[in-house]
């Protein structure tokens, strides 16, 4: 017998050998009297890796993943395409955003509790212009500043309507390590090989500016591997003997075969994993 059903039936008897009558009884609980908890939020907010989608249409994102593994309701209004500066001027998307922007939303949804989670996704539409610009790392030195100034802006008002609740940041696979066996570059050796740098300085920026505000870092670009020096070499199945740092990001993104930045399956998951691991 549950504990739950044993105590009630010890009340009743209790309850009955002491009263005189059935109208004098004090009431017995009823596990319907007490009302369910309240179900913590998870707000996701950022770009098309937060919304799930690919070459093939949306599909279970990494929020979505998050959310199942932790048990909190998501809240997700992220975009596709979204840049840094949108999360503050442009609607946000879902059924949830009811025309807000993004950090409104989240703002709102978020407003004076002190449990849940916060993810941001956010830069890689920023960046993705700097993979062909005549010079990449200028390009992405100029960009990575406007990204830190409007991620400090959302950051604020984060905290500003919930202190404790927790929030992580996020960055990305290192997809341009793909223009290593993408054909589609033909001097995609070289793109690869200013990516490392590019994402190492990025990530250390980005992770700063998450720290002021006591919000965690996801560093995607190091648990997938982007990190690796590249003249570690596999044996890849398609691609021969390649950089395994390649190879890696051609099994969770699009981008070596496909020229396409978002994550395969294995890419969310593996995401949602970083996520879990920097939120405990």
């Amino acid at each position: 017998m549950p504990r739950f059903v044993l105590v009630v039936a010890l009340l009743s008897a209790l309850a009955a050998c002491t009263s005189t009558s059935p109208e004098s009884r004090p009431a017995v609980p009823t596990p319907s009297s007490a009302p369910p908890p309240a179900q913590q939020v998870y707000v996701s907010i950022g770009d098309s890796y937060a919304t799930g989608f690919g070459p093939s249409g949306t599909g279970e994102s990494f929020a979505q993943i998050v959310a199942k593994q932790s048990g909190l309701k998501l809240v997700n209004l992220a975009c596709n395409g979204a840049t840094s500066a949108d999360l503050a001027t442009k609607p946000a998307c879902g059924s949830d955003a009811g025309g807000r922007t993004q950090l409104d939303a989240a703002v709102e949804a978020v407003r004076g509790k002190k449990d849940g989670l916060v993810t941001v996704v956010i830069g890689g539409n920023d960046l993705a212009p700097c993979a062909i610009a005549q010079d990449p790392l200028q390009c992405a030195t100029r960009t990575v500043a406007g990204i830190r100034t409007n991620v400090a802006a959302t950051l604020t008002k984060l905290r500003e309507a919930a202190p404790d609740v927790k929030i992580v940041g996020l960055t990305y696979p290192d997809v341009f390590l793909g223009a290593w066996v993408n054909p589609s570059f033909p001097n995609g050796k070289n793109i690869a090989q200013l990516s490392v740098t590019m994402f190492q300085d990025f990530n250390g920026t980005i992770a700063a500016e998450y720290a002021k505000f006591g919000a965690k870092f996801a560093d995607v670009t190091n648990t997938t591997g982007g990190y690796s020096a590249l003249t570690e070499l596999t044996q890849d199945p398609k691609y021969g003997q390649i950089p395994a740092s390649v190879a890696k990001v051609c099994t969770l993104t699009y981008f070596c075969d496909r020229t396409d930045v978002h994550p395969t399956p294995a890419g969310h998951q593996a995401i949602a994993d970083a996520v879990a691991a920097a939120a405990r």
